[in-house]
């Protein structure tokens, strides 16, 4: 067998790294994941409750050695229960959600307050551009599960809420 040739230079932080600790560095399981309800400030209050589970980089700024550190992105997957969602706000980079099972409305709101929604289902898409303000709520009467990925890897601001006393409060998932 021929021997194969990286053909882009690895990452500073892969270096000298063996093939293996990469793989065991770079794979998480979902069994492996535990889900917390209160990964956001807005998790915290009814009509917004959901379940992140990390994958890859940390949103929501809680300690979590459990993930595969991010480099251009994260990675998570949400739980979002029957009549749950979240509050209206925006980010500094794009974000996407992708819907794996179940129904959501996702929406996108401008200063005015114009509200446009739409409704995805299992395999759809939505991404939301950096600056808009945005979000999603089920309104169907199952639970679903969606990928969420942000634009930016490390230490991504958290979610600038549209409301003042989210926003004002945006930190106190941290307190708990």
């Amino acid at each position: 067998m021929a021997e194969n040739i990286a053909r882009h230079p690895r990452p500073p932080e892969f270096e000298g790294v063996d093939i293996e600790e990469i793989a065991d560095r770079q794979v998480a399981h979902f069994s492996d994941r535990k889900p917390d309800w209160a990964a956001f400030a807005d998790a915290l209050i009814d009509g917004y409750r959901r379940a992140q589970h990390r994958f890859i980089g940390n949103t929501s700024g809680k300690d979590d050695d459990s993930i595969i550190p991010a480099g251009a992105f994260t990675l998570s997957v949400m739980y979002v229960p029957a009549g749950e969602g979240n509050a209206a706000h925006t980010h500094e980079v794009e974000e996407v959600f992708f819907v794996l099972q179940g129904h959501l409305m996702v929406f996108f709101e401008d200063d005015g307050g114009k509200r446009i929604e739409r409704h995805l289902g299992p395999w759809d898409c939505v991404s939301c551009p950096a600056g808009v303000i945005h979000g999603y709520q089920n309104d169907s009467v199952e639970p679903v599960y969606m990928q969420v990925m942000l634009g930016k890897g490390r230490d991504p601001d958290r979610m600038g809420y549209a409301d003042e006393e989210l926003f004002q409060n945006r930190n106190a998932h941290l307190e708990n």
